[in-house]
């Protein structure tokens, strides 16, 4: 059974940074693509980054609006996937969820992240 856990979210002010990981727990394949999405209050949940699975190859993509300030990782082994956040502003405040296969796959419960002005 697939288990995604987030964590790492919290509050901080612009120009902040935050880590996130997400631990997986189950089986994945090299067609399950693992990403990052976020959810902001009163909008729709938004792609923010995604790369291949684990211990698999392909491209890394990231959302325009993140990009040059996000990165996304996976460490193999531990099967946990990152996302490095970098000069955060307040347009990143959102729930941030991980997921394995898209839309359609599975995902985590979500990790707050909160950026103060």
């Amino acid at each position: 059974q697939m288990q995604l856990v987030e964590n790492g979210g919290g509050s901080v002010q612009t120009g902040g940074s935050l880590k996130l990981s997400c631990a997986v727990t189950g089986r994945t394949t090299c067609t399950d693509r693992l990403g990052w999405y976020r959810q902001a209050p009163g909008k729709e949940r938004e792609f923010v980054a995604a790369l291949p699975g684990f211990w698999c190859s392909g491209a890394t993509v990231y959302a325009d609006s993140v990009r040059d300030r996000f990165t996304i990782s996976r460490a193999h082994a531990e099967n946990i996937l990152y996302l490095q956040m970098t000069i955060l502003n307040p347009a990143d405040t959102a729930i941030y969820y991980c997921s394995i296969g898209g839309t359609s796959g599975f995902w985590g419960r979500g990790t707050q992240v909160t950026v103060s002005s």
